[in-house]
């Protein structure tokens, strides 16, 4: 009998009703978060879910900002599914929740709900949606009466999003692990001279 599972840049399979953390490897979930596009591909330029995490972390205490970083991260593994469609499909919400459990054993970290996080990822949610689809002229109730943050997002294409989010991977969890590609460290730099140069100057 076959057991359903997905494959993996890094050529493992996971096991969709029954994931391992031995099966789960962040690389794996930087390259996969940072080829999905936030919002169903819907936005006016291409914007990744490891940016969307990247920033959730940064506008979080300390403490609290390697959860922010991995509370999309089973979206590696099940993809980025737009939340009216989640709301409809049960299965998908106990299968999320089971790589939520695991993907916390992995890491060692509380991806349960969090008020803080929640927070959090309403504002880059609310800013999401001041800069990224301006042309959306719906209601979203989720965002009532939270204010975006006052940065505007400029999107990264997908390997410097996965740069960034395994470099702060790397600064959260004090593991010394160089990224070697030189393809990824050029379009880091590159993102970094053209939208943030005064990180590059100090």
């Amino acid at each position: 009998m076959n057991v359903p599972a997905v494959s993996t840049k890094s050529g493992r399979r996971v096991a969709l009703l029954n994931p391992s953390p031995s099966q789960i490897v962040i690389g794996d979930i930087a390259h996969g978060l940072a080829h999905q596009c936030r919002f169903n591909g819907q936005t006016s330029k291409f914007y990744s879910v490891a940016q969307h995490s990247v920033l959730v972390a940064s506008i979080l205490p300390r403490e609290l900002r390697l959860a922010g970083l991995l509370h999309d991260a089973s979206e590696a593994y099940l993809g980025d599914v737009v939340q009216p469609l989640k709301e409809l499909l049960p299965d998908y919400q106990a299968i999320e929740a089971k790589f939520c459990e695991v993907l916390g054993m992995r890491f060692g970290v509380n991806l349960q709900h969090n008020d803080a996080i929640r927070h959090a990822d309403l504002v880059v949610l609310a800013t999401e949606r001041r800069d990224l689809m301006p042309m959306d002229m719906a209601d979203w109730s989720s965002i009532a009466g939270i204010t975006p943050m006052s940065r505007t997002i400029k999107p990264m294409p997908p390997e410097a999003a996965s740069a960034q989010f395994m470099e702060m991977f790397f600064t959260l969890t004090n593991q010394k692990k160089a990224i070697k590609n030189p393809a990824i460290i050029k379009q880091l730099l590159n993102y970094l001279l053209i939208n943030r140069p005064s990180l590059l100057s100090r």
